[in-house]
């Protein structure tokens, strides 16, 4: 058997996994005032509404070394073979941890993947390992287009405020202030490792236009969805999401809220596409 392993920094909670047909370790989110668990995306709206309240950030700390080698012992023991997806390493040192504990268990079944990516886009390449081990490709295979995968996948997320990367110290606290009051909104991409800014522009009507314009700029692959965000407010997220196929034809279109882990740098309100772009 090959157990497919990711963790939370993709928003699929633990208690979540197993439905999709894999495991999901748990990066912790801890507020100083107030208890979490981070169990299923029901979860998600209680993390917001503690966010909110909170006087500071929760913390947040990445899957151990410990607990990947715990789960290493028992596929060795069990003859299973293992793929691990992390967050990105640009990100989190989860890769890292993973790497730590595949060199202390000394067991040769395992390979680990770094998505280069988060959230939906991370998710996207946990669920397609999923699908290709059910096609019956090993897990070399598997890694191998998952690494040739992930530089064509593109998330772009519009945040709705400035707060959180002020309280975070990702901005200047000037900066966010004038933010807010001028309606500002940061408008980022995630590629290779790193998250980046793409823009800033003023009102949601314009970050979502900054999204559209990036969107068609790049082209996405037909064969694949394209997948949505939101932050909380799943009414804004399902109308971006409604909106964007009419404009341009797309079908179903899966749609996800964020969690603890990368809600806790955006606050509420942000909107996220991700997609593939095309060969």
């Amino acid at each position: 058997m090959l157990r497919i392993i990711t963790d939370t920094g993709s928003d699929i909670p633990y208690l979540s996994a197993g439905a999709l047909g894999m495991e999901s370790l748990e990066l912790a989110v801890e507020f100083e005032e107030f208890p979490y668990d981070y169990r299923n995306d029901t979860d998600f709206s209680v993390f917001f509404e503690n966010l909110a309240r909170s006087k500071k950030l929760p913390t947040t700390s990445q899957v151990t070394p410990g607990q990947y080698l715990e789960v290493f012992q028992e596929a060795e023991e069990k003859g299973d073979e293992v793929l691990v997806v992390t967050i990105s390493s640009g990100i989190s040192g989860t890769h890292s941890s993973a790497l730590i504990a595949q060199e202390m268990s000394g067991y040769q079944g395992i390979t680990i993947v770094d998505s280069h990516h988060c959230f939906i886009t991370q998710r996207m390449l946990a669920e397609h390992a999923v699908r290709l081990r059910d096609e019956g490709k090993s897990r070399a295979e598997i890694a191998e287009i998952l690494e040739s995968l992930r530089d064509r996948m593109v998330l772009l997320v519009m945040l709705d405020t400035m707060k959180y990367l002020k309280k975070g110290g990702r901005v200047p606290p000037a900066l966010a202030i004038v933010g807010e009051l001028l309606h500002i909104k940061p408008v980022l991409i995630v590629r290779g490792s790193k998250i980046e800014a793409l823009g800033k522009v003023r009102g949601f009507e314009a970050g979502k236009q900054a999204l559209w314009t990036k969107f068609e700029a790049d082209g996405y692959d037909k064969s694949w969805p394209v997948y949505f965000g939101y932050s909380y407010d799943k009414a804004r997220g399902e109308a971006f999401m409604e909106e964007t196929r009419k404009k341009y034809g797309l079908g179903e279109c899966p749609i996800f809220p964020v969690g603890g882990v990368i809600g806790t740098h955006t606050g509420t309100g942000g909107i996220a596409i991700a997609y593939v772009k095309p060969l």
